[in-house]
Order: structure tokens, then C-alpha cells, then sequence
């Protein structure tokens, strides 16, 4: 088997892993184990990056989503009372809507990917992506890189604030 035999099939493995954890974020009764399933769905994706060869998205999507917001997701979790009752993840009265707009949804991204017209490169990209994009945010783009993180601050000291209220 060749290498990009076994990228197609890591990339399909992957992807199943992906779907399958991603209905059990919305299927199953407990909502701890919900989260335990994002963080699944989470890994998968970055699983996904990196047979793509885009390792510093990867690396970005593991430290960002499977660190920070599954941590963040699973303190709020933790910190109500009922985050272990068997009903803290109760099924939704519009289950049946929601399935039709979902399909419905699908179908429509389904048609408009087969009518698009991708083109694809055989290019390889010329050195380290990761270094280029380093240079590129603190050269061309650091003014809004530093605009970006203030707002962050800023939402982060606001929601602070809130929460001691």
C-alpha cells in the first residue's frame, strides 16, 4: 500500500470516529459524558488536520479546544450540582425538527459541494509552515494579532466581572 492509501484511510477512520463521537455529544443522557465525547470529537478533528499535513493547525486545535474550552466546558459542568444526575442532559421536545433540518441542511451542503468547482494543487508549500505563519503575525498582521488579543482581554476581565455579581 502506498502512503496516500494509508493517509485515505486514516483520514475515513478518523472521520467515522468524528461522526460517531459528535452523536454521542448530543445523545447521550449524562452531560459529563456528553463533554468527555467533545473532547473525542475535538482530538478527531486535530486527527484530521494532521493527515492533511497541517500539523500547526493540529497542535493549535489540541491546545486550544482539547485544553482550554474542554477544561472551561467541564469547570461549569462540574460546578452545578446536578452535572452527575442521570437526567442532566435531557432530551430536547424538538428532536424531530431538528433531525428534518439537519438532513435538510445536509442535503443542501451536499449539492452545493458537488456543483462547486475545486481546484486543487500539487504544489508543496517552500519551508516551515509554522514559522511563516509565526512571521506573519508578529511582521504584516501584529497590529491586529495585538487588537485581537486586547479584545480578548477585555471579554475576559467583562465576564470576570459578571460572574462576581
Amino acid at each position: 500500500m502506498t502512503p496516500q492509501d494509508w493517509a485515505n484511510i486514516a483520514f475515513w477512520l478518523l472521520a467515522v470516529v468524528l461522526v460517531g463521537s459528535a452523536f454521542a455529544v448530543v445523545t447521550l443522557p449524562r452531560i459529563v459524558h456528553s463533554a468527555l465525547s467533545l473532547v473525542l470529537v475535538f482530538l478527531s478533528i486535530a486527527g484530521i488536520y494532521v493527515v492533511l499535513q497541517s500539523e500547526f493547525v493540529a497542535a493549535v486545535q489540541v491546545i486550544i479546544y482539547v485544553g482550554a474550552v474542554t477544561v472551561l466546558v467541564l469547570f461549569a459542568i462540574m460546578l452545578t450540582n446536578r452535572s452527575y444526575a442521570p437526567d442532566s442532559n435531557p432530551r430536547n421536545s424538538q428532536w424531530a425538527v431538528a433531525s428534518v433540518v439537519a438532513v435538510a441542511v445536509l442535503g443542501l451542503l451536499l449539492l452545493v459541494i458537488s456543483s462547486a468547482g475545486f481546484t486543487t494543487s500539487t504544489q508543496v508549500p517552500a519551508g516551515d509552515l509554522t514559522a511563516s505563519i509565526g512571521q506573519a503575525l508578529l511582521n504584516a498582521y501584529f497590529l491586529p494579532f495585538e487588537i485581537a488579543a486586547m479584545l480578548l482581554l477585555g471579554a475576559m476581565i467583562g465576564a470576570i466581572v459578571i460572574a462576581r455579581e
